[in-house]
């Protein structure tokens, strides 16, 4: 009998389960979509009961243990399985299911313009879709301590967009440490996140999937680096230091990196590492100091009023260096005015005195400026954001 899974139950033998036919899971493989997964064919008695644990790759995926599964934006560039696991009074034998791959989707990207000069400006919420071409739509209003003048920008997740610090004409105080959210993909007003550890405006913001990491600024922020989990809600915490005081810089990351570029008596350009607090470290320098306004795709950071009023220039992320010439802005994007990118534009709105102009480029070209379309209301001092900013996809 070696070899062979049998026991005496009551006057009769009794087998440990046996797959004979995998469990098979199907579906549509994209967020939002969600998976099934049969038991697959079993033998075995007495007869099995089942239960059921989705992994990512290999790794369990907390408490999804039911039949069927909902796909989250972590689960893109991964694959799903499910495993079953046959229980009977003999023991547990479990089968994988085949595996289900959630392709990386581009997201075509919405850029979102906040804030701005004045108390009824520095409220103002407006979008584009960055494919697109046209005039942008109102999102809906920063109403958190009149969050929005020189409020930052370019920080956020595929879902979530971060605005941290700001300056309010008509609040008190005037300076502000308020970090609220919105939902890109849903206009509306932003909501309260938590509050940085010092009050500051004029920061600068860059992000991956799952961390923010804001700091500069023209207050309390000037030279410190702070962060947070998009995902969740609370105030900020100590990321380390930059590496010079960076006054109304810019911010731009690639998937793994946040760049802090230059500021008003300031052209080096700091990095640091997303997912490990510490220290910022020399990037290189831009072509002049300069109150300017960046965003990125995956591998390239272009940045508006670089050098002259309307210069633009760009850096490789990948290859710490000096930023180099891209092309001329149509023009002048200073004070700042706001940048949002996708995985193939770059746009700024505003900016210059008092303008509601939108301009974009191909990140990938060099060459100047296009028009885009314009903003609902004309202003500067002002922040930009994406849902596919940095590679987020």
């Amino acid at each position: 009998m070696s070899g062979i899974n049998l026991a005496i139950v009551g006057n009769s033998y009794g087998s440990l389960p046996v797959n004979t036919d995998a469990p098979a899971v199907s579906g549509t493989a994209a967020v939002g979509q969600s998976l099934s997964s049969t038991t697959g064919t079993w033998t075995g008695a007495p007869a099995p009961a089942f239960t059921y644990q989705w992994q990512r790759g290999t790794t369990n995926i907390g408490s999804a243990t039911s039949s069927s599964y909902t796909i989250v934006s972590a689960d893109t560039g991964n694959t799903l399985r499910c495993v079953v696991t046959a229980t009977n009074s003999l023991g547990a034998v479990s089968a994988n299911s085949n595996s289900s791959s959630v392709p990386n989707v581009v997201p075509s990207g919405r850029a979102v313009y906040g804030g701005g000069t004045g108390a009824v400006n520095e409220k103002v919420m407006d979008y584009v879709e960055i494919a697109t071409t046209g005039n942008a739509t109102d999102f809906g209003d920063l109403i958190l301590g009149g969050q929005g003048q020189e409020t930052s920008g370019g920080s956020g997740s595929t879902t979530r967009g971060i605005w941290s610090g700001g300056y309010s004409s008509n609040g008190s105080p005037n300076v502000l440490n308020v970090i609220s959210y919105i939902t890109v993909t849903s206009a509306g007003n932003n909501t309260d996140f938590g509050n940085l550890g010092s009050p500051s405006y004029g920061t600068y913001g860059g992000n991956n999937q799952t961390r923010s990491v804001f700091g500069g600024g023209n207050a309390g922020l000037t030279q410190v680096n702070e962060y947070i989990t998009i995902a969740s809600t609370g105030n900020a915490a100590s990321f380390g230091d930059l590496g010079v005081a960076h006054d109304r810089g810019a911010g731009c990351c690639s998937p793994t990196q946040v760049f802090n570029i230059a500021g008003v008596s300031q052209k080096q350009i700091d990095v640091v590492t997303t997912a490990t607090t510490g220290d910022a470290t020399d990037f290189g320098d831009l072509l002049a100091n300069a109150e300017c306004q960046a965003a990125s795709n995956s591998t390239r950071g272009i940045v508006g009023a670089s050098n002259s009023n309307v210069d633009m220039s760009y850096i490789t992320m990948a290859s710490a260096g000096n930023a180099v010439d891209f092309g001329d802005l149509s023009r002048s994007t200073r004070p700042t005015g706001g940048a949002a990118a996708n995985a193939t534009r770059w746009t700024v709105a505003g900016g210059g005195s008092n303008q509601n102009e939108i301009q974009y480029v191909t990140i990938a070209s060099t060459g100047n400026a296009s028009d885009f379309g314009d903003l609902t209301v004309a202003r500067y001092y002002m922040g930009g954001l994406s849902n596919a900013n940095g590679g987020l996809y």
